[in-house]
């Protein structure tokens, strides 16, 4: 299975991020994590990740022709982007919403929202890095 990752907002500076929240990994050490689960559940993986909107939504266009499952982590922009969850709107395929801490469990209210959980066949939620290699495993069920 071709599985699109794509990872949004600050998660380019993950390793500086809370340890206790966020894991302590660095994105390059997540990615080669998520790779090497991926091989494992023989799925071909592709990650991806931006600090720009446009950029994030293009991502979600390339999903269309190329993905047959897709893992998102929008970072931030999971609480207010209804320009991400149109693009993934016209995505076919399951959908994955992932977040390495449980934002309905953080004390801001905003995090409490997601405008992509509508679209996700499933959420993994607060599981850390982990919480990846459970979206690779619902995926390759999924099919």
């Amino acid at each position: 299975m071709k599985v699109d990752v794509l990872n949004g907002v600050n998660l380019d500076v993950l390793q500086r991020r809370d340890p206790v929240i966020y894991g302590g990994l660095s994105l390059h050490e997540l990615e080669q994590q998520i790779e090497a689960w991926a091989d494992e559940l023989g799925h071909t993986v592709r990650c991806r990740q931006t600090n720009s909107e446009g950029e994030y939504v293009k991502f979600c266009h390339d999903s269309l022709d190329w993905a047959e499952g897709v893992i998102v982590n929008p970072g931030a922009w999971s609480h207010y982007s209804y320009a991400i969850h149109d693009a993934l709107e016209l995505y076919s395929g399951p959908i994955v919403e992932v977040h390495l801490s449980n934002p309905e469990e953080r004390l801001e209210e905003w995090r409490h929202v997601s405008v992509i959980a509508p679209l996700a066949e499933k959420r993994v939620l607060g599981r850390g890095p982990v919480g990846y290699r459970e979206a690779l495993e619902f995926l390759g069920a999924a099919t």
